[in-house]
């Protein structure tokens, strides 16, 4: 594996200032690019999967998170909240409370259950500086966050579609977890009381674990109990992974949460014309985007998947005659939507820019045969190599092959 802080600064993907701060990374184009995509790849498995995608603010009163309670189980991780005009506003930990008085705003039946509602959404947490490094541990993140408001009944099928969800995201990015552990609190734990690292009660905590104990059984998933590493209102699927020192990290996680609902006060009107409490299921399928493209660069080593790669084409016209026409091939690939650059005959020999370019998925040489004909050469990165083709399509069938959910089924994502 790669150290990702040093190859992602080498590759222009990321870097920092003093004058920003620790912990608060800045994206360069190509970083931009990698994190854009993978953006736009989560956003697709959701909405396929029956997510609607929401916006919340990143600051909220320090009263919200006192219902929720973060601010007495969490609050040393928060950073400190600011007057302004007689209320306190903190910058959020989480964006669970947000999702919560989303789903409170306005009544709710059973048949819109599970209401799933997504969002990459900024949080902050206020890390030691000895902890902070590259984009694993930062200190104002973007989140790949996700919470299920459904009927008891419908948890465990929720879990266990997220958790498919992950599995098949790693597939697609080419990662793969270290371990699964079931978070749970630790043996002595106490409920609801102002010294407990928990809240609620013992039998909804006991429940929640009992049902994602089934969700990794029925998965065929191996897994480790780990006690005391549960957050602060419920026990929870962590998907391990591990960096290039050899230091284990969370990157996504399945929660059960009864807690939330409860101080909330969440309610939907059931078959019977009752009120009921629904339940949450929050879960991040790629965690971090920080986090998550930290691993990607280390596994990789910069040579990411096609559909992730910063510049997905490099067009190597062999001579100036052939300028022109890779000018116009890099157009015609940037209106299908593909990332492109030319690699201009003036920047060297053609062997010294394939060389050059060679993180790049596809290299499509253009010489004077290529250009009389219309077609193009393609080199791929692992040094295969396609017939001379029409140009519309070679690019036609870059396109297909670099998007990720190209000939994927709707009814693959497990729920």
């Amino acid at each position: 594996m790669y150290d990702h802080r040093k190859l992602g600064r080498e590759l222009g993907l990321f870097d920092s200032d003093p004058l920003i701060g620790a912990g608060l990374p800045y994206w360069l184009p190509a970083g931009a690019a990698v994190r854009h995509a993978l953006e736009s790849y989560i956003a697709e498995v959701e909405r396929r999967a029956g997510y609607q995608r929401v916006y919340s603010p990143v600051l909220g009163k320090r009263e919200l998170y006192e219902i929720s309670g973060h601010w007495a189980k969490y609050h040393e991780d928060m950073y400190p909240p600011m007057d302004m005009g007689g209320e306190q506003l903190v910058l959020r930990p989480s964006i669970c409370p947000h999702h919560a008085l989303m789903f409170r705003s306005r009544s709710h039946s059973y048949r819109e259950l599970p209401l799933r509602l997504s969002e990459l959404g900024g949080q902050y947490r206020a890390e030691l500086s000895g902890a902070i490094g590259g984009l694993s541990r930062v200190r104002a993140m973007q989140l790949n966050d996700a919470h299920i408001f459904c009927r008891l009944d419908q948890v465990a099928g929720e879990a266990a579609g997220a958790l498919q969800l992950i599995k098949q995201a790693y597939a697609d990015l080419g990662i793969s977890a270290s371990r699964y552990v079931l978070a749970l609190p630790s043996d002595d734990a106490e409920f609801n009381s102002p010294a407990s690292k928990y809240v609620g009660d013992a039998a909804s905590w006991a429940q929640a674990a009992e049902l994602l104990r089934e969700v990794l059984e029925n998965a065929g998933v191996e897994y480790e109990d780990a006690p005391g590493d549960a957050a602060f209102y419920g026990p929870k699927i962590d998907i391990q992974m591990e960096d290039s020192a050899g230091r284990e990290f969370s990157l996504s996680t399945v929660q059960i949460d009864f807690h939330q609902p409860e101080a909330f006060g969440l309610e939907y009107i059931g078959a019977d014309g009752n009120k009921h409490r629904p339940v949450m299921v929050h879960r991040a399928i790629v965690g971090s985007i920080e986090r998550a493209v930290a691993q990607l660069i280390e596994v990789h080593g910069g040579a990411f998947p096609a559909w992730l790669a910063p510049v997905q084409v490099v067009v190597l016209p062999i001579s100036d005659d052939e300028e022109k026409l890779a000018v116009e091939v890099a157009r015609r690939a940037s209106d299908r939507g593909l990332r492109v650059e030319v690699a201009h005959a003036d920047e060297g020999s053609l062997g010294a820019r394939i060389r050059e370019n060679r993180l790049a998925p596809y290299q499509a040489v253009i010489g004077s045969r290529e250009a009389a004909a219309g077609q193009l050469a393609v080199r791929e990165r692992d040094g295969r190599r396609w017939d001379p083709a029409p140009i519309g399509e070679v690019l036609d069938r870059i396109r297909v092959e670099a998007d990720p959910h190209a000939g994927r089924s709707h009814d693959s994502d497990g729920l």
